[in-house]
């Protein structure tokens, strides 16, 4: 007949329900957890709470000290951040330094790891930081750095010049040979290079810079109107007005008499000016 296997009671785990490390009532000392506890699984070892360790907890993690302590308590801070193990949380109590770190008269001292060896690719520079180091790409204008910015380029990439400490970038648009050969193209100056482009109005299509057609329906009532249609739109504008005058004036109404009168004053000297000699003249010639 086969057993029905049931979960073991709070402070045991595992297929035989074992006793946690420490004691049933108070696994790893009140600073962890039986893992496992409770179950048939785990592994029955003691997952500590933070700044506790050893393998019942009753020790200081890597990184912390003893604060205070007695037969039932333990009491564990942090120590300074480049000390692995310390006797209190300042920089000069350290007893062991973290990796990247070298210890020198109870002080834990950064380690130059860039100042040694080239650790970096060829087109990188070491940048070193607290207890380690970083890989950074170099300026866009270097081949080949000994730091950030255009100024501690090795050499000039193509397309960059040399000008004091720094290299600068080249302006290829601004020669007295057209770099770009295609019609209504024109030159743009980027970092390091340069690109042909379609002037305004105008789009690459297979290869060629094309003039962009209007929709039609985006026209305006008046886009496609020449000059002299629109002085024979003003001249029928004045004569609609002028009639209308007459008309008022003919009904012995002496302010606009006086208004028809002047209007008819207005369109004379329109009549007699330059542009409207140079529209008469092409209306004769046909135009």
């Amino acid at each position: 007949m086969d057993t029905l296997k049931l979960c073991c009671p709070e402070g045991t785990w595992g297929p035989d329900c074992a006793p946690c490390p420490g004691s049933a009532d108070q696994p790893c000392n009140g600073r962890g957890k039986c893992n496992g506890a409770g179950t048939r699984a785990g592994t029955g070892t003691c997952d500590c709470h933070p700044s506790y360790g050893g393998p019942l907890c009753s020790d200081c993690a890597v990184g912390y000290y003893e604060e205070a302590k007695n037969e039932s308590h333990l009491v564990c801070s942090e120590c300074h951040r480049s000390c692995s193990k310390c006797l209190g949380p300042g920089e000069d109590q350290c007893a062991l330094c973290k990796k990247g770190w070298m210890l020198h008269d109870m002080k834990c001292i950064d380690i130059d790891e860039c100042g040694t060896i080239d650790r970096c690719k060829s087109n990188q520079y070491c940048l070193n930081t607290e207890g380690s180091y970083e890989c950074r790409d170099c300026d866009k204008s270097c081949i080949g750095c000994m730091g950030a910015g255009s100024a501690r380029c090795k050499k000039c990439n193509a397309g960059f010049y040399r000008d004091g400490a720094k290299c600068l970038d080249v302006d290829e648009c601004d020669s007295e040979i057209p770099k770009c050969k295609g019609l209504r193209e024109e030159c743009v100056n980027t970092e390091g290079s340069y690109s042909c482009v379609c002037e305004k109005g105008y789009s690459k299509v297979a290869g060629s810079c094309k003039a962009d057609h209007k929709d039609d329906s985006e026209k305006g009532l008046f886009d496609d109107i020449t000059d002299d249609e629109v002085v024979v739109l003003q001249q029928m504008f004045f004569g609609v007005v002028i009639c209308a005058l007459a008309t008022l004036a003919a009904k012995g109404d002496m302010v606009f008499t006086a208004i028809f009168i002047g209007a008819v004053a207005a369109m004379a000297g329109y009549w007699f000016s330059e542009k409207s000699d140079r529209v008469l003249d092409g209306f004769m010639k046909g135009r």
